[in-house]
């Protein structure tokens, strides 16, 4: 990296991407709580109170549209660096469907929940098989052992559960539920 980290170790390139991700998930987080953030929530629930208190919205949005390209960028750039290529299928429109899902399944309004979205989607496409196998074997139903040929089919079970159960997403539901813990004590 710039000749000043060799990258050909995986402990190296471990190290860069778990800093780059912190780097981007600590900027989201100033930007969030910053007066820049305090307008967009402001855009985003009245935008016509926010151009009356005299706020250039098309500005604000442009410019949010900006840092959303630009940890796109980030994010792509960083997983080139990984795999050492890029291929289309990472701008096929599949790609954005699964955003929106790892979104929602996670929590939507929420820092954490589309983090925790992303990590169960992505397990649950990586290991599905595996969890079929073993189901297959457990219960001696040979059924399951074709779940890993069907990811989508169980991902769109999981969002269609998550937008009927846990409108919040499950983040924003565990949030919930221990709001009402405490104001219960």
């Amino acid at each position: 990296l710039l000749g000043l980290i060799d990258l050909s170790s995986d402990l190296h390139l471990y190290y860069l991407v778990l800093a780059i991700c912190i780097a981007g998930f600590a900027l989201i987080v100033r930007i969030i709580h910053s007066p820049f953030g305090t307008v967009l929530k402001a855009v985003k629930e009245n935008e016509a109170r926010a151009v009356s208190l005299g706020y250039d919205v098309d500005k604000y949005k442009l410019l949010a549209f900006v840092l959303s390209a630009a940890l796109a960028g980030l994010a792509g750039a960083t997983k080139t660096l990984v795999l050492g290529f890029e291929t289309l299928t990472d701008v096929h429109w599949t790609m954005s469907g699964l955003v929106v899902l790892m979104t929602l399944v996670g929590g939507m309004g929420t820092l954490v929940g589309p983090v925790v979205g992303a990590v169960l989607i992505i397990a649950l496409e990586n290991k599905l098989g595996d969890l079929g196998n073993a189901l297959a074997n457990l219960t001696q139903v040979d059924w399951f052992r074709g779940l890993g040929d069907s990811v989508t089919i169980v991902t769109g079970l999981i969002f269609i559960i998550c937008v009927l159960l846990f409108r919040r997403g499950i983040v924003g539901e565990l949030a919930a539920l221990l709001r009402t813990s405490v104001r219960k004590s």
